[in-house]
């Protein structure tokens, strides 16, 4: 992790014009197709759920922009993203927020994110967030395949962890599409990191 020098930052302006806005976020939604990866999961038995999150975390550590975070109006840079998500027992409708560290595999992360997920007892596991803004946040609404999405936030201005969503998939002209869903800080992130956020998240999926 580093600290960004603001004063010789290629964003400073562009901090500085969002940084003072009362609600800094926007959110862009958008269908991704998610054919050949469902193919790939289902064939591998691997959990849809936990695998997305795998994919979703590892294009955040792609782009640059995603790893800035704001501290007390200082920017920090991180080298390492890792996963923040909700997930549902099969006991009740309530849901426990769990955080594991991003592995280098897919199948590695998955094993790790069930054992984590099924073992923890509490739903929000403060221990695994203090002092800790080297997340992304993920959650699943699979039971909507939605076109617009809002979250809960404190209206704060150095709250810079991504939100990312996806909801209930579904079929089109041959293809599964997945409504997707990204809220970002737009003293760090602009539409068009969003857009390139995107367009390597479809290639990775399409890779499958």
């Amino acid at each position: 992790m580093q600290y960004i020098d603001l004063n010789t930052w290629k964003r400073k302006e562009h901090f500085n014009f969002f940084y003072r806005m009362d609600y800094p976020q926007f959110n862009i939604c958008a269908n991704i197709d998610v054919t050949k990866f469902l193919d790939f999961v289902k064939t591998k038995r691997l959990s849809f759920y936990y695998a997305m999150i795998y994919l979703t975390t590892q294009v955040v550590n792609e782009i640059i922009n995603f790893r800035y975070r704001i501290r007390e109006g200082q920017v920090v840079l991180h080298d390492k993203i890792h996963p923040s998500f909700t997930d549902m027992g099969k006991e009740d409708d309530l849901f426990r927020i769990v955080t594991v560290e991003l592995s280098d595999d897919l199948f590695e992360f998955v094993r790790n994110a069930e054992s984590k997920s099924q073992n923890q007892k509490e739903f929000f596991s403060f221990e695994d967030h203090v002092d800790r803004d080297d997340l992304i946040y993920i959650t699943c609404i699979p039971w909507v395949s939605f076109t617009h999405l809002s979250h809960t936030i404190s209206l704060n201005r150095d709250d810079s962890v991504p939100r990312i969503s996806w909801g209930k998939y579904y079929s089109q002209t041959n293809r599964i599409l997945l409504p997707f869903s990204v809220q970002v800080h737009h003293a760090l992130v602009d539409g068009v990191h969003v857009g390139e956020y995107f367009t390597r998240l479809q290639k990775l999926l399409d890779s499958f």
